[in-house]
């Protein structure tokens, strides 16, 4: 994970520009990093918004240098403008923060068949998420089934990714609540591939138990993508779970 915007909660994670980007880009390759997702807007509560102009003044002199690097890249933004912008400088997977929740979104990844990480939201606004009351996985689960119904409409339900979504939380979210929701979703992966398409998570990166505990129940699930900020750690319990050699 790359972030332009300043405002990021993993601080090793923030660039002011094409240089720092690649220089972490090429480390985190080096660590075992397959791709690289890269943001220009926080999507926390904490985060100042700013204008889409600014958000892709940030990415614009970013995206085309990653591209170069020639591993996938993708753009983590909820604007279609962004979207679109960030696609014709190079960037080869939309990661749509909005969840894909809009026709507009919709038709840019239709005009450049392009695949999409589609994540759960509660709610149309990634900085307003609302608790989920009932059970997480049928709650997953009903709201993906009628995000497929749109992509549908534009066929693209073949490159839709499937995300829950765990990267994104309601402000003032108690961590051993979102801890319990997130060890439910995640022991119950098996459940979101109902639709044969593959799984793309937002891996947990702080060093506590609990986390380290999520991270194990993920691996082991095998999940098609991971989204990360510390590749070395994953590759190192991957090997010591046995998933790779």
């Amino acid at each position: 994970m790359i972030n332009a915007s300043p405002d990021s909660l993993n601080l090793d994670s923030i660039v002011s520009g094409a240089d720092q980007a690649v220089t972490r880009a090429r480390r985190m390759l080096s660590q075992g990093a397959d791709g690289l997702d890269l943001g220009g807007q926080g999507s926390t509560d904490a985060a100042t918004v700013v204008g889409w102009e600014t958000e892709w003044q940030r990415l614009a002199p970013i995206v085309p240098a990653l591209a170069a690097l020639g591993v996938p890249l993708s753009v983590d933004t909820w604007r279609p403008q962004v979207a679109r912008l960030a696609i014709e400088a190079g960037a080869t997977v939309l990661n749509a923060a909005d969840g894909m929740q809009t026709d507009e979104m919709w038709q840019v990844a239709a005009e450049f068949d392009m695949p999409i990480v589609l994540p759960f939201l509660s709610g149309p606004n990634p900085r307003e998420m609302q608790h989920v009351s009932a059970d997480p996985v049928d709650t997953l689960i009903e709201f993906f089934d009628a995000r497929l119904a749109d992509a549908d409409r534009f066929g693209m339900r073949h490159r839709c990714i499937i995300d829950p979504g765990t990267g994104f939380a309601p402000s003032n979210w108690a961590w051993e609540d979102r801890y319990l929701y997130q060890k439910r979703v995640y022991s119950n992966l098996d459940q979101l591939r109902r639709w044969d398409l593959p799984l793309y998570i937002a891996l947990p990166w702080k060093d506590t138990p609990q986390h380290w505990e999520l991270m194990e129940i993920v691996l082991k699930q095998r999940p098609e993508y991971g989204r990360v900020h510390y590749p070395d750690q994953v590759r190192a319990l991957e090997r010591t779970l046995g998933l790779i050699e």
